[in-house]
């Protein structure tokens, strides 16, 4: 649930729009609200949960999650819409947290290899069905249900937590217990990463010169100098010795790089699909069912994969797969701009793609080795990032690394949205005024003009292509940073040796 709230949306981006009469940005903060609020409490949640026990933070953030997911459902605008919305990642924040160190608590040796891959295959699937569950939802019972359906499921959750989880007591000596939890840091960790994503969302429709950008801008970086000088002078957020830990580090900002080049461009793939090929929302949905299938099928034999192959080595590997799908997508939009495919020529991938009718075969590649890709990444980096601290400082291992997961989703759409949104506007020139583009940048082609909606397509097609391309320069720049994870995470992640570390032994390089 937690991670299928961070995709559901996307499919629905233009009802809300339509039905909300919200434009472009407004409609990016629906997304991004969510992942902000997730990603930028999960540091305190975990370290929350260390200090009095993961089963309280887990129950509480269910309930939390459940009453949010109300209030987004019956939400009368688009203000309410995104205050509810960064609620429920304040819900989502606290299940996730501890998530992890109750797999690592509960697990050893190799069960816990394969319990991590199956929860990060679980993960990952949910957040690549989102779009098929959403179009389920809008297509039979309107944008609302997409929110209202998680209600009776989180209640039957809470209920089965507090009636089978096995309770969870903070530790009585160690870090975990010794440190406090302090507000002051963890406001400025949310006022930080608002100040500093919102000029992102702002800027294309702003002008990135334009006060509106850079007075966040100028105030992200001061708040977030604050929030380091705070861990440094014992503010207890964030341990910053569990930061010199190479393998969590290392692990922490891959996961980051691998959500911001795939979950970041999925919003704008959903919407490339149903307004460049009038698909419905369920047809979207259906049509993205190769990436979700091909995660599933692939993170049957992950597990064993880590047995064969070390860490590093298997998150380099999927960020290679994922680069090529991205390539892929590319050549599939290049085709349908109505362009020679010159865009993506000198990757060779055009001379593959670029003939009729090959763009859908292209798609499918590319959602496939973007399933495959995303099934290796994320459970050798989970594996790391739990094997690499001390146990009573698991919940905060737990939280930071789970962190980087939705402020990469949020990342990615906030900067490849404004690159989206500069291509678009290059795209259409002249030919479109301030409604003709709202409508255009949120897939509404319908309410175009028929004789502007060629130019609109190809102007769309042409926006995408660049996405594809940035997301897959993120990725080379994943595949050489894998090397990061090379010393000391063998055991870590179970990689050659097979022989999962200690949860209390530090592996600091």
């Amino acid at each position: 649930m937690m991670t299928l709230d961070v995709t559901v949306v996307n499919v629905a981006l233009a009802d809300i729009a339509g039905s909300l009469d919200v434009g472009l940005a407004r409609v990016q903060w629906t997304v991004s609200a969510y992942s902000l609020a997730f990603g930028a409490l999960l540091l305190t949640a975990g370290a929350l949960s260390d200090r009095i026990g993961r089963k309280t933070v887990f129950v509480a953030g269910m309930g939390l999650f459940t009453l949010a997911s109300a209030a987004c459902g019956l939400a009368p605008d688009a203000g309410t819409l995104v205050a509810a919305r960064a609620v429920q990642g304040l819900g989502g924040s606290l299940v996730f947290a501890p998530s992890l160190a109750l797999l690592a608590a509960a697990y050893e040796g190799a069960r816990r290899q394969a319990a991590i891959a199956a929860f990060a295959a679980t993960a990952s699937a949910a957040g690549a069905l989102g779009p098929v569950v959403g179009g389920l939802f809008v297509s039979g019972l309107g944008w609302r249900w997409i929110f209202l359906v998680n209600v009776p499921i989180g209640v039957l959750a809470v209920a089965g937590a507090l009636a089978r989880m096995p309770a969870s007591r903070p530790p009585a000596t160690g870090a975990g217990a010794r440190r406090r939890i302090a507000l002051p840091g963890a406001l400025l960790a949310v006022a930080a990463l608002l100040a500093l994503h919102y000029p992102l969302t702002a800027g294309p429709e702003a002008g990135w010169t334009s006060p509106r950008v850079l007075l966040p801008a100028a105030a992200g970086i001061v708040l977030t100098a604050a929030l380091v000088a705070a861990q440094r002078h014992g503010d207890g957020l964030i341990d910053l010795a569990l930061l010199r830990v190479r393998a969590l580090s290392g692990a922490a900002v891959l996961g980051f790089l691998a959500r911001m080049s795939s979950l970041g461009v999925l919003a704008f793939t959903t919407l490339w699909l149903q307004s460049t090929r009038a698909y419905t929302p369920l047809e979207v949905g259906l049509h993205l069912l190769p990436l979700t299938g091909s995660l599933l099928l692939a993170g049957l034999f992950v597990a064993r994969l880590q047995r064969m192959c070390a860490p590093h080595a298997l998150v380099a590997g999927g960020f290679g797969l994922q680069g090529l799908g991205l390539l892929a997508l590319a050549a599939a939009a290049s085709v349908g701009a109505g362009t020679s495919g010159a865009a993506v020529s000198a990757s060779g991938v055009s001379g593959v793609f670029g003939t009729a009718g090959a763009d859908a075969a292209a798609t499918t590649a590319g959602l496939v080795l973007l399933g495959v890709g995303g099934a290796v990444i994320f459970p050798p980096l989970m594996g790391v990032a739990v094997g690499a601290v001390p146990e009573d400082r698991a919940g905060l291992a737990s939280g930071l690394t789970n962190a980087c997961y939705p402020l990469g989703t949020a990342t990615g759409v906030a900067a490849f949205g404004a690159l989206f949104a500069a291509r678009l506007d290059a795209g259409l020139g002249g030919a479109a005024d301030g409604p003709a583009r709202d409508a255009v940048g949120t897939g509404r082609l319908e309410l175009l003009d028929p004789a502007l909606r060629p130019l609109a397509r190809s102007a769309f097609s042409g926006a995408y292509t660049a996405v594809c391309l940035a997301s897959a320069a993120v990725c080379l720049i994943g595949a050489l940073a894998a090397r990061t994870l090379r010393d000391g995470t063998a055991g870590a992640a179970g990689g050659p040796a097979g022989k999962p570390a200690r949860a209390g032994t530090p592996q600091t390089s």
